[in-house]
């Protein structure tokens, strides 16, 4: 692997997904992600710490044997919680993913092999990261106030002011009986159709929406979806009050069935970079300092 460099422009960027990682190069002078340098690996996120910590290398080596001549000068990671950001350990568990990792300290790991200092190796919450991206270089990045909202397997949330970003973790908040994480993720709409129709969807939100168009029950329950994300977005708007409302993660390619019915008097779009975010907003983090507290939420 090629000597690392302190003074390059070029940061390793990854995301780590629950079945995958993503990862590629970042050009910190012009703010770009080196598309040709991405590469994906599947990692079997239920297997022991050294199977994911070696697929996850794996990716790493692909990046930079790839692209020879561009030396890096950091590490930076979108992951998902719980995770001690700032040390760099892992606390998840019970999550069914990446459990093998808890109390492992993946920093000091990723700086040996990397032959980087663990002060190079930075880590972002993968919501937080996502909508940083979309800050830096996607919709948001005319707009000063804004709140992003990251809906797929579960519901992410951050605040951007002023091009610092942070984690707000909505997700935990209490919403009707529950949390709002239960009503604004893919399984919400899985329960969802269940309790309407009886049928399972086998391809969640996905298959609800190319059905959308002919169901009169999924156009109902991407209404109701909407019905209840005005109810709850109300406070949070109101409190921090945003220029604009980001709609990050998968549920959101489906908005054309839900947006008309979003009345939160606040622009909305709709992400622009997808699967390029969170690396872009993991590698933003050397732009910008992580908010006070910020920790394992």
């Amino acid at each position: 692997m090629q000597i690392n460099n302190i003074q390059s422009r070029y940061v390793l960027t990854a995301d780590i997904g629950g079945s995958h990682i993503t990862a590629g190069l970042y050009d910190q002078n012009s703010s770009t992600l080196l598309k040709q340098s991405i590469c994906r690996v599947e990692v079997y996120s239920k297997g022991s710490a050294d199977e994911i910590l070696t697929a996850w290398k794996t990716a790493f080596e692909q990046v930079v044997e790839n692209n020879p001549g561009l030396p890096i000068s950091g590490l930076t990671i979108a992951m998902p919680g719980p995770f001690d950001y700032e040390n760099g350990i892992s606390y998840i568990k019970n999550l069914d993913k990446y459990e093998s990792l808890y109390g492992r300290n993946v920093k000091e790991y990723l700086a040996e092999i990397l032959k980087l200092k663990p002060n190079q190796v930075k880590f972002r919450n993968d919501a937080e990261a996502t909508i940083a991206g979309e800050v830096y270089c996607g919709a948001g990045q005319l707009h000063q106030r804004v709140l992003g909202i990251t809906l797929g397997t579960g519901f992410g949330s951050a605040y951007s002011n002023n091009k610092v970003t942070h984690d707000i973790n909505l997700g935990g908040t209490p919403y009707k009986k529950t949390i709002a994480d239960d009503y604004f993720s893919t399984r919400w709409f899985l329960r969802r159709y269940h309790q309407v129709t009886g049928l399972s969807l086998t391809n969640g939100v996905e298959e609800l929406f190319e059905m959308a168009s002919q169901s009169s029950n999924a156009r109902e329950i991407f209404k109701e979806f909407a019905t209840n994300l005005n109810q709850f977005l109300e406070s949070p708007i109101k409190e921090l009050k945003p220029e604009l409302l980001i709609l990050c993660g998968n549920i959101s390619k489906a908005s054309s069935f839900f947006l008309p019915y979003l009345k939160l008097g606040v622009a909305i779009k709709i992400a622009q970079l997808y699967e390029d975010a969170p690396l872009i907003g993991a590698a933003s983090i050397f732009h910008e300092p992580l908010p006070a507290g910020q920790n394992t939420l």
